[in-house]
């Protein structure tokens, strides 16, 4: 009998398996270091292993992913051992510092991480990633659940949409399907981070590879192109707060 916890465990798997596929770092039937069996390989040891790693995916199969073998996925993959674990946070992205205990008192009134976004930029995930003076924690009726993170904008390329000094927040997404094409994310890209209209941009098998990056205020700042890679974080802008508000 498989116990309940590892049935739960093989499920975070398969979703964490569908969006590294959906990221690129995994190619099913790819040849040349991104296919099953080079993930078999990595997680199990054994390129041969690819039929074992197809039978997790199967939901009518009863074989399951034991912790030991989930650990190493993260390692590998830069999963976060926290979700695929224990079922808390999220597969890839944000998660907000874990607060010392003279932080409680205040986390009890406040959902949403501020910080600045040079802070925001540049943090790593997990509580080393962040100085404890950069960040505070605050709540908006009506702004419920974890993942929030707000912080100021600097400079006029979003105007008149969201203007120099208002704050942003934010909440993250977990996978290039949910991105709808010129809505506004915060974009975060080897340290740095762009509030902007989004375009996705495919390669012929569907995959996102590249984001097309627009400002509203187009007469003065051009669009760009970046290129999608595992490093990238998508947040999407849910709410700003300017000083007329």
């Amino acid at each position: 009998m498989i116990r309940e916890d590892r049935i739960s465990l093989n499920e975070r798997f398969r979703k964490v398996f569908d969006l590294l596929v959906e990221r690129g770092d995994i190619q099913p039937n790819d040849r040349s270091g991104k296919g099953i069996g080079d993930f078999a390989l990595k997680i199990l040891g054994n390129r041969a292993y690819g039929h074992i790693i197809r039978a997790f995916l199967n939901p009518d199969d009863k074989r399951c992913l034991d912790y030991r073998h989930a650990r190493t996925l993260c390692r590998e993959y830069g999963v976060n051992e926290s979700y695929l674990i224990d079922g808390v946070g999220t597969p890839f992205g944000f998660d907000l510092p874990k607060p010392s205990p003279a932080d409680e008192a205040s986390l009890k009134i406040g959902n949403i991480l501020f910080t600045s976004e040079e802070a925001f930029a540049g943090s790593t995930v997990g509580k080393d990633g962040w100085a404890v003076e950069d960040i505070d924690y605050f709540n908006i009726p009506g702004l419920a659940g974890g993942g929030l993170v707000a912080f100021p904008i600097k400079g006029n390329s979003m105007e008149p949409i969201i203007a120099n000094g208002d704050v942003v927040i934010c909440r993250e997404i977990q996978s290039m399907s949910e991105v709808r094409d010129n809505k506004i994310y915060s974009v975060k890209h080897n340290g740095s981070i762009w509030v902007k209209h989004v375009q996705k941009i495919t390669d012929r098998n569907g995959r996102v590879t590249r984001l097309k990056l627009i400002s509203a205020n187009h007469l003065e700042h051009d669009p760009f192109v970046e290129d999608v890679n595992e490093h990238t974080r998508l947040y999407q802008v849910i709410r700003k707060i300017s000083e007329l508000d």
